[in-house]
């Protein structure tokens, strides 16, 4: 074999055969009329398209005979043809027209013939196979050239192929998805065929099928048909087509490619506005917001009235208030009606997302609010409209946000002034119910805010609201009732005896809270109305009798029973209504000495259920008012105990009185030296409650701590037998307890309390001397001696005597009582 030979041999098996793939070869193997050889290139062995001749009359494919001189260039040969191996004097080609023209009749005969071969096996009656095949020669002649595309839009095969997507063969479902984008791809004409209604709606079905391959081929189709502006609307308008395509954009079981055709989609479905209206309503808002935030004063209005209707998750929220909310509070600030109107409903759905307080606020929101809700006249708003500014001014206040110093006007006026609170109080009682219960909800959020609370106060008290505020608690409409007693509950430990004497002397307000408290169910009104009554003046004994006059005591104990043993579990107002009622009726405790009083707190065995209360972990406030109740029941035990008379023996012990000695009373409390028990005389000892308030004792909340320990204090007092009551103290391990707490000296009631008890277990000497040994509290109690007040300091000073620190006859403080 010559150099040519190895020359031609070396250049076919590295020809890549005008790069077609091994199908391509295969469909140019497949043809109805005879193949003739002069239609096939010597070189590439393939039907050629540009034929040109030699100038030894060899026939060739343009191409690869370019390439085939390139390299006998490259080699340092002078051309030859490849077939003969004669070398030429030019490379001049030249173009075999009528050759060239007889393939393209040749070609296009079979191409025909082939679409129509192919036609036929779509039918129903075809194999999965000869279909599949069918698909593939499509594909094939398609890419082939454009005027395929025709042909095949011609003959009627794409309603055939559509029909293909709606058989149950995921591999000829993908294969029918893959034809349909090779015949739309730069072929206008093809997608409006495509693009039928009915189609697009198959194609939407494909988005959703299981197999991810048929998902990517569906979405690679819709956005070669949205590159169309025309079939935009066409592809929003197909059921849950936008809604699939959002979901894809979002998914992280879709592959990449699924997730990029599917953001591309959508951009494109962008042009039209009824599809940015529907991604908004889906989701997604980058759209919207684009031409809300650059759009015209026209396309403003209405992209904001798009924004007033769609309902926004938190997430689509966050998004709007944090690119929008300038354009917004701007168009509120200046726009017409129509669109304050609509920026008015968006801001109002966009503030009931608290974290949105902030930005809205340093967007400037409050000047024009406060300005149109006090605005009255011929620009003032209509009523529908005030009450969605008020519900929105509402919103803000309550969000957490820091308002306090925020301008609302050039004058430099702010939410706190108190003609603006002035005001809203005017506003509030000149009103209606809708529009009262949103600025009730306003000066909630004012109250709300520990730096302007005393602000509202000074201001309702320098208005005479008081009483006017009462009355909205007989409001009707449960909105109003609500906000009203959420707004006096905040108020309530500023001007709390303000609030008792306007109940005292109102006609019902007092009855309406209890019978809110107890209706069935668990609402936040219950919650609400429970914690105001628990806030008033604890110590103010007509206003607790007024709540026994008017049946709370056994409305109270009834509705603790129903929360305590969980009749009412999973209301997020639990915690907050068993708070309410359990200080409501520690509040009862304040007042013993009124028969009635003693009566209902013997009659429930108040004793018992607050020592049942102290277990209930989690709730602070309650274990807190727990103690604080069993400290006042202890304190009367004393009183109510009594000793037994004694048998004096009858006519026998009175003649022969020296022979007989008088019985000892028996089955005697040992602190109190009486008869006791836990429901008519409340003591701890039988009501089992002092292991409880000792555990207590190493609760984390100091209050609980306190209020354990005062109700202790109650064994080792001056009424009773100290001596006894320090014993039983030690055997509930409560003087370790004790002593920690003296120790740790965490606040001044503590360590005064502490001291107080430590002094008494001191008087005990052989504890004395185990606790002298203990040098922490020595130092504790020298402390307290030197840092403490005047009575701690003089307690300490008795109990370092009983440890022989100080001599007993110094008198540095008087004598203690």
């Amino acid at each position: 074999m010559g150099l040519t030979g190895n020359m031609l041999n070396k250049w076919d098996s590295g020809c890549d055969h005008g790069s077609q793939s091994d199908d391509s070869r295969h469909y140019e193997q497949r043809h109805i009329e005879p193949l003739y050889e002069a239609f096939v290139c010597p070189l590439t062995k393939q039907i050629m398209q540009d034929p040109v001749t030699l100038e030894n009359g060899q026939t060739y494919e343009r191409s690869s005979i370019e390439r085939w001189f390139k390299e006998c260039q490259d080699n340092g040969r002078k051309p030859v043809c490849p077939m003969t191996g004669q070398e030429l004097r030019s490379t001049e080609l030249n173009p075999s027209i009528a050759l060239r023209n007889t393939i393209e009749e040749w070609t296009g005969r079979n191409e025909i013939a082939q679409i129509d071969l192919a036609r036929s096996s779509l039918t129903l009656m075809s194999s999965d196979e000869d279909i599949l095949c069918a698909l593939k020669d499509i594909q094939h002649l398609c890419r082939k050239s454009r005027t395929n595309k025709y042909r095949v839009r011609n003959a009627g095969l794409i309603p055939m192929i559509v029909e293909r997507l709606k058989t149950g063969v995921e591999q000829v479902r993908c294969r029918a998805l893959e034809t349909l984008c090779v015949l739309v791809e730069d072929d206008e004409d093809n997608k409006e065929a495509i693009a039928e209604a009915d189609y697009i709606r198959t194609y939407v079905k494909c988005l959703s099928r299981e197999l991810s391959q048929e998902r990517e081929e569906a979405v690679s189709l819709l956005l070669e048909l949205s590159k169309s502006q025309s079939l935009s609307e066409k592809i929003g308008s197909a059921n849950g087509a936008i809604l699939i395509l959002v979901g894809m954009t979002s998914s992280k079981s879709e592959n990449n490619v699924a997730v990029k055709n599917a953001e591309k989609t959508l951009e494109n479905l962008e042009k039209c506005d009824k599809n940015v209206r529907q991604m908004a309503e889906n989701g997604r808002l980058q759209a919207l917001i684009k031409r809300l935030v650059e759009g015209s004063e026209e396309t403003q209005l209405e992209m904001t009235n798009y924004l007033a209707e769609v309902v926004l998750s938190n997430d689509g929220k966050a998004l709007v208030a944090e690119k929008a909310a300038p354009t917004l509070v701007n168009i509120l600030g200046s726009g017409s009606l129509p669109a304050r109107e609509a920026c008015l409903k968006a801001l109002n759905q966009i503030s009931s997302y608290d974290v949105n307080g902030k930005i809205l606020i340093e967007a400037g929101i409050l000047p024009p609010l406060i300005k149109d809700l006090f605005t009255v006249g011929v620009n003032h708003l209509p009523i529908k409209l005030k009450e969605v500014l008020a519900t929105t001014l509402a919103n803000v206040v309550n969000s957490g946000s820091e308002f306090e110093s925020a301008p609302i006007d050039a004058d430099g006026h702010t939410l706190l002034s108190e003609s603006i609170i002035h005001n809203l109080l005017h506003l509030i009682s000149n009103t209606g119910p809708a529009i009262e219960a949103k600025l009730l909800q306003v000066l909630v959020g004012l109250a709300s805010s520990s730096q302007a609370v005393l602000n509202v106060v000074t201001a309702i008290n320098s208005a005479g609201a008081t009483v006017s505020l009462l009355q909205f608690i007989d409001a009707p409409q449960r909105d109003v009732r609500i906000a009203s007693v959420k707004l006096l509950q905040r108020l309530c430990p500023h001007m709390g005896q303000e609030l008792a004497d306007g109940l005292r002397v109102s006609t019902g307000q007092l009855g309406t809270l209890i019978s809110i408290m107890g209706a069935n169910g668990l609402t936040e009104e219950h919650a609400a109305a429970a914690c105001l009554v628990a806030n008033l003046p604890e110590r103010d004994a007509i206003l607790t009798r007024s709540l026994l006059d008017q049946g709370a005591f056994p409305v109270v104990v009834g509705k603790i029973d129903e929360v305590h043993h969980g009749e009412t579990r999973g209301s997020r107002f639990r915690t907050p209504y068993l708070e309410g009622l359990v200080g409501i009726l520690a509040r009862f405790t304040f007042l013993l000495d009124d028969v009635a009083v003693l009566a209902l707190a013997k009659q429930y065995n108040l004793a018992s259920l607050f020592t049942d209360l102290l277990q209930t972990n989690g709730f602070d406030e309650v274990q807190r008012l727990s103690a604080v109740a069993l400290e006042n029941l202890s304190a009367y035990s004393k009183t109510l105990s009594r000793v037994p008379e004694v048998s004096k023996g009858g006519i026998c012990a009175n003649l022969f009185g020296c022979l007989f000695s008088p019985s000892k009373p028996t089955g005697l409390c040992p602190v109190h030296h009486g008869i006791c028990s836990s429901k008519n005389t409340f003591c701890l000892l039988e009501a089992k409650a002092v292991t409880k308030l000792v555990a207590c004792l190493d609760h984390e909340n100091v209050l609980v701590v306190e209020s354990s320990l005062a109700a202790i204090c109650t064994l080792v007092s001056d009424s009773v037998d100290v001596e006894r009551g320090v014993y039983i103290l030690d055997k509930a391990d409560a003087i370790q307890h004790i002593l920690d707490i003296l120790q740790e000296n965490k606040t001044e009631v503590l360590r005064q309390r502490a001291v107080w008890i430590v002094e008494r277990i001191l008087r005990i000497d052989d504890l004395a001397r185990a606790i002298s040994a203990d040098p922490k509290t020595n130092t504790a109690l020298v402390d307290a001696f030197r840092h403490g007040n005047y009575n701690t300091r003089q307690v300490a000073e008795q109990a370092l005597k009983h440890l022989n620190k100080i001599p007993n006859f110094s008198g540095v403080f008087n004598k203690i009582s």
